[in-house]
């Protein structure tokens, strides 16, 4: 393995890569401290990630910051987890446009407060014309909501006369549900041991490999990211097709 997170010149990459950051709950309660110790040292974690990204031309990163369920947790939690994400956007958006990185927020934002909403805003218009990496942070996000959402546009324009019934198809859905316009999602990485995507980009990592590490988010480093995109590079990706053409025979 190469552990400086250079890959090889032959070494297959992802051009999407999602990740669910599980585990800094468990970080903080190994260490007897409150579960917001781990959501903050979960930051630095995203920052090793961004970094791994863009050092290896990743197109896109998206990651699953704060899901549609996540608003069950209590509400102190919630309440930390919220001022965490106003100070992150403060003191990151400055270095992630330096770097050219391209923030996104998706799911509905409609939920967070003013100020918030301003602040993502912000962030977002501030690197709207970069070029480099997209950065796609999902917060308050769900891949059922994210999939109905994009059924209600597509109801509106068939009730406006825009597009008729014949004209919905997986194509058209796809041009509505969040990301749309960047590359199919490559690879997802679950930390923290759970096998399950928790509803998380149901519709665009229809044809992902998946990579599940044991490792708690904030001990993610650019090393395991690597492990992550090795294991990547040795899969054929057959998309439903046989593994060879003799396979085809049989």
């Amino acid at each position: 393995m190469n552990s400086s997170g250079e890959n090889s010149s032959n070494s297959v990459l992802p051009k999407h890569v999602a990740i669910i950051m599980d585990g800094n709950g468990r970080w903080a309660k190994q260490r007897g401290k409150l579960r917001i110790t781990g959501h903050k040292a979960g930051v630095e974690s995203v920052r090793n990630s961004v970094r791994f990204a863009v050092k290896n031309k990743i197109n896109s990163l998206t990651l699953y910051a704060f899901s549609s369920e996540n608003w069950r947790r209590p509400e102190k939690e919630v309440s930390s987890l919220m001022e965490l994400f106003v100070f992150a956007l403060d003191n990151e958006v400055k270095n992630l446009h330096k770097n050219n990185v391209k923030l996104l927020i998706i799911g509905d934002k409609s939920r967070f407060s003013e100020r918030l909403q301003k602040r993502i805003q912000k962030a977002e218009e501030l690197t709207a014309n970069n070029t480099g990496l997209r950065l796609n942070i999902a917060a308050n996000y769900g891949g059922r909501w994210d999939i109905a959402n994009s059924m209600k546009q597509i109801f509106e324009r068939v009730q406006n006369g825009q597009l008729s019934i014949d004209d919905i198809n997986e194509e058209t859905i796809n041009s509505y549900v969040c990301m749309h316009d960047q590359d199919n999602v490559d690879l997802v990485i679950r930390t923290g041991g759970e096998h399950r995507i928790s509803n998380f980009l149901l519709w665009q990592v229809a044809y992902a490999e998946f990579y599940f590490t044991n490792v708690l988010w904030p001990d993610f480093d650019e090393m395991v990211f690597q492990d992550a995109i090795n294991a990547f590079s040795q899969r054929e990706r057959r998309y439903g097709g046989a593994e060879s053409d003799d396979e085809l025979v049989k």
